[in-house]
């Protein structure tokens, strides 16, 4: 008989566990991964360095960056923040670093060194961890006058009084969790970037630049969004940043940041909608169109392909006026009224369509599980069954890219791991 009985070996199931061990010395506590090695996640996380939190430290900033479970969290993060988890780790001498970006990093630059630390700190407080164990069912069963849980597993049948879920986006998990009367929101991808077929995107890939990104309406239907900018916008989310042009279309901030906002419309497009970006987000198409006549006449000898008028990559300059039909060697007096124009529109209200997404590097990051409405987030126990706990992304929660989705996972493993213990 088991104290308590984690389902999924990853992040938030680990985090927990050693709490809950630290907590009460008395528990006896088991791990169960359905896989071969446990913490894949981790090790993947990165680009296998693992971007462990993000340097917000301000609770009402950190919850800003969660599309699902920006109110849920608050409270947590106020109890287990990115500075308690910085802490964890510095305590057992592993230090963290902070890039440009705010992404916290180990110094090792290696996942190796968190995955390292967790299977230690496991071994050390006497946490079995079992792996080859993927959970066929569990129930509750009455014993000596005593609700327990009985997991059964491809391998065995287990015993607990208290089981914590961190099993992921696990479909077969999901499935169980609704037998006890659970609702599960939809899974849809997150995190994913954009497929563009494009002759402007063609050729210069690997430019970066500071934008302002839209997705539109649908063409024939007038949609109504709750992220709507404003009354009567023609779009439907916005998201300003750096957008990477790559060789299968745009990611980069921006980009990753309306595909985890817009996650559940974008997949009820069938990710085949438009979007509009305005490469110089500090000016509007009116405003451009002033600069450009004033540069027409200063410059009037010059090509407008080789007198970038604007702070903008060379090549992605070229491009645009390129696509505003401006030949080569057309000086800036020889353009016309509607070519002017044409440049001030792909420079402001650039529309391309996208057709498809790919995923964003390693990140498996979907929306969608538990319901958070059935969740009590003072301990992540279930409110409709006692001593059922979450953590992690079995919970409808998911996260911009930046070291959020963990955050997420530390904060809910650990409260998860208090409350159990003190019970």
């Amino acid at each position: 008989m088991y104290d308590l009985i984690i389902i999924g070996g990853g992040a938030a199931g680990f985090y927990a566990a050693i709490h809950a061990a630290e907590a009460n010395s008395e528990l006896k506590i088991a791990i169960l991964e359905r896989g071969k090695e446990v913490l894949a996640k981790v090790k993947v996380s990165g680009g296998g360095r693992c971007n462990v939190t993000h340097a917000e430290f301000d609770p009402n900033r950190l919850v800003k960056n969660y599309p699902r479970g920006e109110k849920e969290l608050l409270g947590p993060f106020y109890t287990h923040c990115s500075s308690d988890t910085v802490s964890f780790f510095e305590n057992r001498n592993i230090q963290l670093k902070t890039e440009d970006d705010g992404r916290m990093f180990p110094v090792s630059n290696s996942s190796q060194t968190i995955i390292d630390c967790f299977l230690n700190e496991a071994q050390r407080l006497g946490i079995e961890v079992l792996k080859h164990s993927s959970v066929s069912s569990f129930t509750q069963i009455k014993q000596s006058n005593e609700i327990i849980w009985q997991v059964t597993t491809i391998k065995n049948v287990y015993e607990a009084k208290k089981l914590l879920v961190t099993s992921g986006s696990n479909v077969k998990i999901w499935k169980l969790i609704e037998n006890f009367g659970h609702h599960i929101e939809a899974p849809v991808p997150s995190l994913f970037t954009f497929n563009i077929k494009d002759s402007r995107l063609k050729g210069i890939q690997g430019i970066s630049k500071n934008a302002k990104v839209s997705v539109l309406k649908k063409e024939a239907n007038k949609v109504t969004i709750k992220l709507a900018s404003k009354k009567g916008s023609q779009t439907v989310l916005d998201s300003e940043g750096p957008v990477l042009i790559t060789h299968w279309g745009l990611s980069g901030p921006a980009i990753l940041k309306l595909s985890a906002w817009g996650a559940k419309i974008l997949n009820d497009r069938n990710y085949n909608f438009k979007i509009r970006i305005n490469w110089l987000p500090e000016y509007h198409e009116e405003s451009i169109i002033e600069l450009l006549k004033e540069i027409k006449m200063v410059e009037t000898t010059k090509t407008v392909l080789r007198t970038k008028a604007v702070e903008l990559p060379r090549r992605l300059w070229t491009s645009l006026v390129k696509a505003s039909n401006i030949d080569a060697n057309m000086t800036w007096s020889e353009i016309t009224k509607e070519q002017l124009n044409n440049l001030a529109h792909q420079l402001t209200k650039c529309e391309f369509r996208v057709e498809g997404k790919s995923t964003f590097k390693e990140e498996f990051v979907t929306s969608g599980g538990v319901n958070l409405k059935e969740v009590n987030f003072k301990t992540f126990e279930s409110k409709i069954v006692p001593n059922l706990y979450f953590a992690g992304e079995v919970l409808n929660i998911d996260a911009i890219t930046g070291g959020f989705n963990f955050q997420n996972a530390w904060t809910g493993g650990y409260i998860a791991a208090q409350a159990i213990a003190k019970t």
